[in-house]
């Protein structure tokens, strides 16, 4: 796990971040209202942030991956990065961390002034070891006895302490840093779940936070959350169903009051909208939505798939004035109670397009109801 770049100290703080909306309104291009506080933290950041999920794990994703970071950090519309250590076999991580380095080192952006966040969950083969997959996880994760083959879960995920540590010390070599701004837990729910069962799950669930927090405690990571696909947005009787205020309040049984559980990430797009409108979660005995218990748990949120995966590129509500592709990021970015969507973008036409929103404000609540109305009913704007 060697790594031949400087690290880069620090983490995002509450001056650096405010210093970088400061400098990108003095320009007078970009709205107030594209920058959010998140409670709590008293961070600031962009409304909307970069993934990293799709791609090939050769060297062309990776130089447009760290191109788009670039262009994304000069525009100043994002100061949010997201990766994850298993996305192009852990090219991701190492392709965010180059552009961050060379963004700093360029004077770009100061290391304080960026949200980085990664996940770990999922075994995550490097395709610049020069092994097989499974030749990796062999030599490199059980030869090493970061991961017994019993705490493996359907083949793809574990989330036992000596494999989360392992895997947290790789992700800080890749992206080059001393500490990451957040870090994900991996689709726990989903992956885990239904498999072990809950009594299992949340004994597991319990000694993953009780790690993360004692990384947090040695500086390598400042806040944890869960990165999930459906266990927050399901029916409460559904056996996938996670209840977000139980997470929470386990996180206060191992941290206390001053936890480190601070962020979730799920889908959030027009053709999934069950975090703002189904009220599957129950907070002090009140049903909610899943973005209405996360503000009132002070957690806050982002979204992932928000152009669901290029289908709402040439498809959807059109708003006026904005493509397909910016009229879906305004969707996503104007949900209330809400951060910022992640969304991946490698072509610098489709970048340049994307970053584009944030000189919009975002939609009042009364708009982006009607966004989905107008998406159920199949109008207005062309489809």
């Amino acid at each position: 796990m060697k790594n031949s770049r400087s690290e880069l100290d620090g983490h995002a703080t509450t001056e650096g971040t405010a210093r970088f909306a400061s400098r990108v309104l003095g320009k007078g291009k970009i709205p107030k209202g594209h920058f959010r506080r998140v409670e709590g933290s008293g961070l600031t950041l962009t409304s909307l942030g970069m993934g990293t999920y799709l791609g090939e794990a050769d060297e062309g994703t990776n130089h447009a991956v760290e191109e788009a970071a670039l262009l994304s950090l000069r525009s100043g519309a994002i100061n949010v990065l997201d990766t994850a250590i298993n996305y192009r076999h852990q090219r991701a991580e190492r392709s965010l961390g180059r552009a961050l380095a060379q963004a700093v080192g360029a004077k770009l952006v100061a290391r304080d002034e960026v949200f980085l966040s990664t996940k770990n969950g999922y075994l995550a083969p490097d395709s610049e070891s020069g092994l097989s997959p499974r030749a990796y996880v062999q030599q490199e994760l059980i030869g090493t006895r970061a991961l017994a083959p019993t705490d493996i879960v359907g083949g793809s995920h574990a989330m036992s302490v000596p494999f989360l540590r392992d895997q947290l010390a790789r992700s800080l070599n890749n992206l080059g840093v001393a500490t990451v701004d957040l870090l994900y837990l991996h689709n726990p729910g989903e992956a885990q779940l239904e498999e072990v069962g809950r009594k299992a799950f949340f004994e597991r669930l319990r000694s993953a936070f009780e790690f993360y927090e004692e990384a947090r405690r040695k500086g390598r990571l400042v806040s944890y959350g869960l990165a999930t696909w459906d266990s927050f947005r399901m029916g409460r009787t559904d056996p996938g169903y996670l209840s977000l205020e139980e997470v929470a309040g386990l996180a206060q049984e191992v941290g206390g009051t001053e936890h480190g559980f601070r962020f979730v990430q799920f889908p959030l797009n027009l053709m999934m909208t069950e975090a703002y409108q189904l009220r599957n979660q129950l907070v002090r005995g009140e049903r909610s939505t899943l973005l209405q218990a996360a503000h009132a748990l002070g957690i806050a949120t982002f979204s992932s798939v928000p152009l669901l995966q290029g289908q709402l590129t040439h498809g959807g509500v059109v708003l006026p004035g904005l493509s397909p592709a910016q009229s879906a990021l305004q969707f996503a970015r104007s949900a209330p109670y809400h951060l910022a969507p992640l969304v991946g973008q490698k072509d610098r036409a489709h970048l340049e397009e994307n970053l584009r929103v944030a000189e919009f404000p975002p939609l009042g609540e009364k708009d982006f109801s009607r966004m989905i109305d107008d998406e159920a009913s199949g109008g207005p704007g062309p489809r």
